[in-house]
């Protein structure tokens, strides 16, 4: 039998994919005791994960359900497999990179807090923001949003989730390019050496890679310089990826647009200037969080178990890169 660790308030109905060799080891959330698993299970990033780890004996796999794993690998031995969950935020997390686009560029934040309060207020927006931009409309109509179509989006982090982004943004008539680790031929993908290059070019930025030394601060004060004016920032990624400060500066000399569901710090505490930027629309790290995710988790992870029994590769192990 092979002993598999999860939480004690998994729901049964998700273990039911689970092969019948498998033997289901509860772990409580405040563990006193010694444990004996193969494969601990983790469907949710915990801080107390490493304390409940120290009660964990025979551990071979460690299978997390979140695409990021920094929160992991500091603690976990070397010698223990990790694998990641690559592949099941595809659906949940490009969705929300795509709704979040819309909802920037269609100004809904905007109106939405018109709304609460009562103010029908568009032909008569204010022009301190963004809303006030000028051009060939100037004496004829005032730009109370824009369109997504023939918009060029910056995908920098092409995984399984850029992939799944680009799907979605491609019926609106969007434009791509492409940004992962290393560059590739089909489709044309160029490697982070060309970020500063490409950032001009970009009239949306989607940041979408795992956090590691080589992405911290990734996108700072001189990228942000580079974008253009108006431009939209979407962080789908880790908040340490972008500077805080700089994107702050960038944002309160409206600059350009954000639009966040990671934040450094994070949680965001009450009074941090990122919660009164000017158009900066932030969500509280849900972007992955849907009913159907934690069904996707766990049928992936019944694979993963019967590869295991199987003697076969596992999935999505996590190299020393970090993913």
């Amino acid at each position: 039998m092979v002993r598999i660790g999860v939480d004690e308030q998994l729901a049964p109905e998700l273990l039911a994919e689970f092969p019948s060799e498998a033997e289901i080891v509860r772990i409580p959330r405040q563990p006193t005791g010694v444990y004996d698993v193969d494969i601990w299970v983790l469907a949710f990033a915990r801080k107390d994960a490493a304390e409940t780890f120290s009660h964990l004996r025979g551990v071979k796999v460690v299978q997390s359900m979140m695409a990021g794993v920094d929160w992991i690998t500091p603690w976990l031995p070397k010698d223990v497999i990790l694998c990641d969950g690559r592949g099941i935020h595809d659906i949940s997390t490009s969705e929300w990179v795509l709704s979040t686009i819309l909802a920037s560029l269609k100004r809904l934040p905007f109106y939405r807090d018109m709304q609460a309060k009562q103010d029908w207020k568009g032909q008569s927006a204010t022009p301190n923001s963004l809303l006030s931009e000028t051009g060939t409309n100037t004496g004829q109509y005032r730009i109370l949003g824009d369109d997504l179509s023939d918009k060029t989006v910056l995908i920098v982090g092409y995984g399984s989730i850029g992939k799944a982004i680009e799907t979605r943004l491609t019926p609106f008539g969007a434009k791509t390019l492409r940004i992962a680790r290393t560059a590739k031929a089909s489709p044309e993908v160029h490697s982070i050496a060309d970020l500063r290059a490409l950032i001009p070019q970009a009239d949306i930025i989607v940041t979408i890679v795992p956090l590691t030394a080589e992405t911290r601060g990734l996108i700072g004060a001189d990228e942000l310089a580079l974008m253009k004016p108006g431009a939209l920032l979407v962080n789908a990624a880790r908040g340490p990826v972008v500077n805080t400060n700089a994107l702050v500066a960038a944002l309160t000399e409206h600059r350009i647009q954000a639009a966040l569901d990671v934040t450094d710090p994070e949680p965001l505490p009450v009074g941090h200037p990122l919660w009164t930027a000017p158009n900066c629309l932030i969500t509280p790290h849900v972007g992955g969080s849907t009913p159907e995710f934690i069904h996707r988790a766990f049928h992936f992870g019944a694979a993963q178990i019967q590869r295991y029994i199987a003697g076969q590769p596992l999935e999505n192990v996590v190299s020393d890169a970090g993913y």
